[in-house]
């Protein structure tokens, strides 16, 4: 057997639950004797028996059993899609899945979803880490709801989605308490000569950096090209080199690496953004997270 008629099924699920085809008939509107042949399909595509004389009525047989508790799930996860289409609360969590720009800090990334956990609807979040011309085919094939990213992100090609503002930050330079404040007299001047962490060429904020830089006639050197914007904030966190980072992860930096921010770079600012195929988002988790990084980390 290939496949399963759900009709069959679905007949065979009412007699077991009802104990009788005359009840059945009656709940279904469908007449008897065609009860009866839909259910005598469904033993013969099964190969077994389901249904036994049982006085008046009918009694299930053990495999019958088996088969019943199969589609009381199966009807009522149709019941729950139902509910789910029509907005209407299932009783399990909501499956949320999100895919992440690897160019988005993760600090900045747990800022952004943390809100969905604290929602009043439970929520099972499934977060998928990539470059984003791997998330973006996920998305258009509908394996992810959204993906967030920086709105440097390059053209969407031939998918058909959507991009929706997050909020900005400017960006900052960030080194150890002592170091920072010595630099921080002189900023911007100050940092002629100094080395830095950067991201890889292509990163956004490398550009603008090294575009600023330009503007402002320094010569800067590069201690270290690091992908993993954690690994950046660990060398430059052991003064290895000056961190450049969004001003909003100001507070999570000094916590966490314990650097301090020397300054702000003038004009330069990154934009965050969120990617989905809706050009008006309605997934209700998506919705919370677009206002929680409006009202909160980029207010």
């Amino acid at each position: 057997m290939d496949w399963l008629n759900y009709h069959h099924l679905r007949y065979f699920a009412v007699v077991a639950r009802e104990g009788s085809i005359a009840r059945a008939s009656r709940l279904l509107h469908v007449s008897q004797p065609s009860i009866s042949s839909q259910l005598q399909l469904l033993e013969r595509a099964l190969g077994e028996k389901l249904l036994q004389k049982h006085g008046r009525g009918l009694a299930l047989t053990d495999m019958g059993r088996l088969v019943q508790g199969y589609a009381e799930q199966i009807f009522g996860l149709g019941r729950e899609l139902l509910d789910a289409v029509a907005d209407r609360p299932t009783g399990r969590p909501m499956r949320v899945q999100i895919g992440v720009a690897d160019s988005v800090p993760r600090l900045l990334a747990f800022a952004l979803l943390a809100p969905l956990r604290a929602g009043p609807d439970p929520l099972r979040l499934v977060i998928r880490q990539d470059k984003p011309d791997r998330l973006i085919p996920a998305l258009a094939t509908y394996q992810l709801d959204l993906v967030v990213a920086d709105a440097g992100v390059g053209a969407l090609g031939k998918h058909r989605a959507f991009r929706h503002r997050l909020g900005e930050s400017r960006v900052a330079v960030f080194a150890p308490p002592r170091r920072a404040a010595a630099l921080r007299r002189r900023f911007p001047a100050s940092l002629q000569g100094q080395a830095f962490v950067l991201p890889p060429d292509e990163a956004e904020l490398r550009r603008e950096f090294e575009s600023w830089t330009r503007e402002q006639e320094l010569d800067v050197e590069v201690a270290a090209e690091i992908e993993d914007p954690a690994l950046a904030k660990a060398f430059a966190g052991a003064g290895h080199g000056l961190l450049l980072a969004p001003s909003v992860m100001a507070a999570d930096l000094r916590r966490l690496e314990d650097l301090r921010p020397v300054g702000e770079l003038p004009g330069v600012v990154l934009r965050y953004c969120a990617i989905s195929v809706e050009r008006r988002v309605k997934h209700p988790a998506v919705v919370r997270l677009l206002e929680a990084a409006r009202r909160g980390v980029f207010a």
